[in-house]
């Protein structure tokens, strides 16, 4: 597979330096993406860097992913309005940890090959700096002209930020090349990739190594990916689609792409999935035909979901969505564990009722309209169940006397109410 190539149909590269290229086709060349150790899951928004890493490996190249342990601890100017909170080492670390073994299912990181990934901490080598050597050994040889030629710099030095620049994150493009310049010695590493706010930090490291190592060193950066709305791309009302299943259920994953516009699908599947061209180009085909089938989001929606998480998250995700959307029955919903059950009726109204008093069973009517508030009193219990119109977990209830006992409780803890198509209602057994 050629690297750029393959990388130019699927849309994600921005810039590229005159010569990667013919880098790329000389050698089995080492590549690194950065990323910040800020929280302990990487969210969708580090999905494009890790599917260049990918590619990047299956093209027969060698990836490196740099944590920034270091880095993290300064924060980055490029692309924001604010400076970022700084982080102890402790917190670091343990996000760090975290980080790679999420990325340890992209990226394959223990086979014997050559071209096998590996990861690298950067705090390993700034901490050894003092601050006489860092000015000594890098900042003489970046001009503080260069520095302020730089996008990332000017922004936030001109009036769109209210609060300036601090001298720290100022020095941010130095520490980034400073990385470069380490990787490019000691691990042979002659490109950087990143997102294109990127460019004016990975240029400095590329820079830096012509200046003080006489070396050439390479630069790619991807798109940053929006909407077609114009929103931004991987943020929801209740925040980012974190990789992590406990931040953000499958389920919620599921969606996120399930749910995405047509010209959306259409630029995520080619990014986000390994399909190839022609599987790509025959799926649009197919949707254009009959868009109302959403054959490309459920397509992207399924690559992408097993890709992060697993076929059997996958399998549980589309259950799911077939209970909310009024297909599943009584069996698909007990396949649900408890997380992905609330995750799908989240917000949904719950009440709480002693288990024992269910141990013993109660009526229907004692439930519902006593125990509980679902109905508001017996009478308007008594008219939807004549009506057909009350399920308890997805089971049409015909009998207004039944009794309710634990056997029924989903997870051992649930019971779901549903009135009529829409309206549902959650019993916690306390």
């Amino acid at each position: 597979m050629n690297f750029v190539e393959e990388l130019n149909w699927r849309g994600m590269i921005h810039n590229i330096m005159p010569g990667t290229k013919e880098q790329l086709n000389k050698e089995m060349t080492t590549a690194y993406v950065g990323i910040d150790p800020t929280a302990d899951s990487l969210h969708i928004g580090h999905l494009v860097s890790i599917m260049m890493l990918k590619h990047f490996q299956v093209a027969g190249h060698k990836p490196i992913v740099l944590v920034g342990g270091a880095t993290g601890m300064i924060g980055d100017p490029s692309g924001k309005s604010e400076e970022r909170n700084l982080l102890d080492e402790k917190t670091l670390k343990h996000n760090q940890n975290c980080l790679k073994n999420q990325l340890a299912s992209f990226i394959d990181f223990n086979s014997d090959l050559p071209n096998a990934a590996e990861m690298v901490n950067n705090y390993d080598w700034m901490k050894e700096f003092s601050f006489l050597d860092f000015i000594r050994e890098i900042g003489k040889h970046i001009t503080v002209n260069y520095m302020m030629s730089k996008d990332s710099v000017k922004k936030r030095l001109s009036s769109e930020s209210k609060e300036g620049m601090s001298f720290t994150e100022f020095t941010y493009q130095l520490v980034q090349g400073t990385d470069f310049l380490v990787l490019y010695k000691n691990k042979n590493c002659k490109i950087q990739m990143g997102g294109s706010d990127q460019w004016g930090n990975i240029v400095t490291g590329t820079e830096l190594i012509r200046r003080k190592e006489s070396g050439e060193a390479f630069a790619i950066t991807c798109p940053l990916i929006t909407k077609a709305d114009g929103t931004k791309f991987g943020k929801t009302e209740s925040g980012n689609i974190w990789l992590d299943p406990k931040k953000t259920s499958p389920y919620k994953f599921y969606q996120f792409w399930l749910n995405s516009s047509d010209t959306d699908a259409e630029k995520y599947i080619k990014i986000f999935t390994l399909l190839n061209k022609d599987e790509i180009s025959s799926l649009i085909a197919e949707h254009i035909e009959a868009p109302h089938l959403r054959l490309l989001q459920k397509k992207l929606a399924e690559e992408v979901t097993v890709m992060v998480h697993s076929r059997e998250a996958l399998e549980m995700a589309v259950e799911a969505s077939k209970i909310l959307f009024g297909k599943g029955t009584s069996e698909s919903l007990t396949k649900l564990d408890e997380a992905t059950f609330l995750s799908v009726f989240e917000g949904v109204p719950q009440f709480e009722i002693e288990i024992d008093e269910l141990k013993a069973g109660i009526s229907m009517p004692d439930l519902l309209a006593v125990k509980t508030q679902v109905f508001t009193s017996k009478g308007e219990l008594r008219r939807l169940v004549t009506g057909n119109g009350l399920s308890i977990n997805k089971t049409k209830a015909t009998n207004y006397d039944a009794i309710i006992d634990n056997t029924q409780l989903i997870n051992s803890k649930y019971l779901l109410i549903q009135k009529g198509k829409k309206s549902y209602f959650i019993i916690k057994a306390v």
